[in-house]
């Protein structure tokens, strides 16, 4: 089963699905080089309602908001990897540097993003509770960042 879907399509299986009493979550990120971090992540996110929506960031979108050298993976490939996952069940891929017009789009019932984010930072967090809908921070685990691991590799490889 496919689970990459454009923003059109996606909406309408979002509405369908809330209009069955489904929860749906959504959060995002670039998830280049995804590690236990990521799964532990999108593991939590996914147990806060029924449906978990990974709002990816593209190509050009990581590179204008980590450099140059970002990503390593090509967003075909971490969009398969993350569709892989148990705990997501969808993908959706976005090409600006947040995730704004996607959850306006999408009209997730909760919105998903890690501890280190203060509630008020989180983008699109108004919108949603403006909905009726609510925020959820989950842990993020300590020690486990792409960009570590990319040091690490470079420390003693580079």
């Amino acid at each position: 089963m496919n689970k990459v879907y454009t923003v059109d399509a996606l909406a309408g299986i979002v509405e369908s699905l809330q209009g069955r009493g489904q929860t749906v979550c959504f959060t995002n990120g670039c998830f280049d080089l995804i590690h236990v971090g990521h799964v532990r992540y999108l593991t939590a996110a996914r147990s806060r309602g029924d449906v978990l929506i990974v709002g990816l960031n593209s190509d050009r979108s990581v590179s204008s908001i980590k450099g140059n050298r970002r990503p390593i993976i090509p967003q075909d490939y971490r969009a398969e990897v993350l569709a892989g996952l148990a705990c997501v069940d969808f993908v959706v891929l976005f090409d600006a540097p947040d995730p704004l017009d996607v959850i306006r789009a999408l009209k997730p019932d909760v919105l998903v993003k890690g501890a280190d984010w203060e509630e008020e930072d989180i983008i699109g967090g108004d919108f949603v509770k403006a909905r009726g809908g609510r925020v959820e921070r989950v842990p993020v685990v300590g020690g486990a960042s792409t960009s570590l691991i990319i040091d690490c590799i470079l420390a003693r490889y580079g």
